[in-house]
């Protein structure tokens, strides 16, 4: 092993790498179905709820799958099982350019969420956490920015390609670029050097120190739940909503991808404020900013104003992951740190694939979604008490949970 005083500025190598791993892979499995929506529907006239439903199985293998590999990661190291992931996604979804029915696309997505995308997220997260043990919000906030130019980027270049290529040779491109980008970058990934004396984190605090397990764990994941919940209808229905208002494929992906690079500078900016205020005031104030917006969507008609609103929206509703993250570093200790991250982060995706799919079903019930978005805001609301209640009841300077 290199002597650690040579290795300290390779951990914004692995910031670098794990940013651009998670705009592929995130990218494509959270919210880059949304592009398909509208082309699926016309192609084979599914409802979209059924179509939603395809994005609902890859969060729930990615949700169930996050419980599987993020402890393999520990015991077989994460550039392995990140190269595993990898694999895994780019031939799900190069398997998906040759499917014809919809229980095809069901069983794809859901194998890439669970053995692609799970592999990937938690063993990338852990990685960052520990080569950054103190002062991990800028850090954190930089590749989770990584994930918000992905869920931008993807959908606007499917929507181009779509257009242009169709759904099936979309989807096999798709696979082919996750091969080629995922796999050279996960060989950049690396443990970080020992501290004196073997320890790998710099937190010398107690677990006395911490608010109790069974306090974090239910409250935080009953508050991702709910925020994730809000904010994924628009990252599954903007596009559609935008198609719906008579512009084209290209133009709605478009002011997905301006909203979601805004979102890059918004999760650098709130990973940087939790490391001033604190993380809950942090992810707070994201939460109010995007609970506060999410609905004015519906009442929008021209694309000026879905641009201009796009970019207010986008930049605080992006501090909301990063919130979530910094969160749970600051309430639990290192050494069940990534057991607690798993479990949360699950519920975290049950709440997009909540969202995504709700959205559908209300759209094909109310062909509108009007009702959708008023959900979106009132789970954003009901986060908000949870989140203020957790606040409140464990606030400490040395949790980085207040201004210090």
């Amino acid at each position: 092993m290199r002597p650690v005083e040579e290795l300290p500025a390779y951990r914004w190598t692995i910031v670098a790498a794990s940013a651009l791993i998670l705009a592929v892979a995130m990218g494509t499995i959270v919210n880059g179905l949304s592009a398909f929506v509208v082309p699926m529907q016309q192609l084979h006239g599914w409802d979209r709820g059924d179509i939603a439903l395809i994005n609902v199985a890859g969060l729930f293998g990615l949700a169930f799958g996050g419980l599987v590999m993020g402890p393999l990661a520990d015991r077989k190291g994460t550039r392995p099982v990140i190269l595993f992931g990898s694999a895994v996604l780019g031939l799900c979804y190069l398997a998906a350019s040759l499917a014809t029915a919809l229980w095809q696309y069901y069983a794809l997505i859901f194998l890439a969420g669970f053995f692609g995308a799970a592999a990937i997220f938690s063993p990338i997260m852990a990685t960052v956490g520990n080569w950054f043990p103190v002062g991990a919000g800028l850090a954190i906030g930089i590749v989770a920015a990584g994930q918000a130019l992905g869920q931008g980027g993807v959908p606007f270049l499917s929507a181009i390609m779509i257009e242009k290529f169709g759904v099936g040779s979309t989807f096999g491109a798709t696979g082919a670029a996750m091969l080629a980008i995922l796999v050279p970058l996960a060989l950049l990934l690396r443990p970080p050097p020992e501290r004196s004396g073997g320890a790998q984190s710099a937190d010398a605090r107690s677990e006395k120190d911490y608010p109790p397990a069974k306090i974090v764990v239910p409250t935080m994941s009953a508050a991702i739940l709910l925020c994730c919940t809000c904010m994924s209808v628009p990252l599954m229905h903007l596009v559609p909503l935008i198609q719906d208002r008579g512009f084209a494929p290209d133009q709605a992906g478009s002011v997905m991808f301006v909203m979601l690079a805004v979102a890059i500078a918004g999760r650098v900016a709130f990973g940087k404020l939790a490391d001033i205020i604190g993380a809950l005031p942090a992810y707070m104030t994201a939460t109010a900013w995007m609970t506060i917006l999410v609905y004015g969507f519906v009442q929008l008609e021209s694309l000026g104003a879905f641009y201009l609103y796009a970019v207010i929206y986008g930049f605080g509703y992006a501090g909301v992951m990063t919130g979530v993250l910094v969160s749970i570093a600051a309430l639990t200790h290192p050494s069940r740190r990534a057991t607690v991250m798993g479990i949360v982060i699950m519920f975290g995706w049950f709440g997009h694939a909540n969202g995504g799919y709700l959205g559908g079903v209300l759209y094909d019930m109310t062909a509108g979604y009007t009702v959708a978005y008023g959900l979106a805001a009132a789970a954003g609301v009901l986060n908000l008490i949870i989140v203020g209640g957790l606040y409140l009841s464990t606030r400490k300077p040395n949790l980085g949970l207040a201004t210090t």
